[in-house]
């Protein structure tokens, strides 16, 4: 784990999910689920879309096809990574390269800002559920050990 990590901003492992460790397993996040999602579909998106940078011939191939796979690749370990609070930096960091990317085919502009208000709509609700959940949380908690 890095050493700018506690380990209350780190889930634990899917690995570990389940096994008697002493402690309950915490639940995934909503914030991190919902993420992995809009990532998921936006890496779909965006390997058609280097296609069709390709295609058109606004870059050439290796740039257009290697950015591409670079962009894939990154959102795809950045869906890993949504386990630590630093990886969502990276998703509006990948947002706003899927938007730059409007300069070389302007259609980018509207898919990276129809991704861009999805993501920030899902770390908001995100937020907003997770903060509801660890209430009732700690809510049920209290009535069933009560001191």
């Amino acid at each position: 784990m890095p050493d700018d990590v506690t380990p209350d901003e780190a889930e634990p492992e899917e690995s570990n999910r389940g096994m008697s460790t002493g402690r309950p397993a915490r639940p995934r996040s909503a914030r991190r689920s919902l993420g992995a999602i809009v990532l998921g579909f936006e890496l779909i998106i965006v390997f058609l879309g280097s296609l069709v940078i390709f295609g058109l011939g606004a870059l050439p191939a290796p740039l257009a096809l290697g950015g591409g796979a670079a962009l894939v690749v990154a959102m795809g370990a950045t869906i890993g990574l949504l386990r630590y609070r630093w990886a969502f930096i990276v998703g509006w960091i990948l947002q706003a390269i899927v938007i730059a990317a409007g300069v070389l085919v302007p259609a980018f502009f509207i898919v990276g800002a129809i991704f861009t208000a999805m993501w920030a709509y899902c770390m908001i609700v995100g937020v907003r559920l997770d903060r509801t959940n660890n209430t009732h949380t700690q809510d049920n908690l209290e009535t069933e050990n009560p001191e």
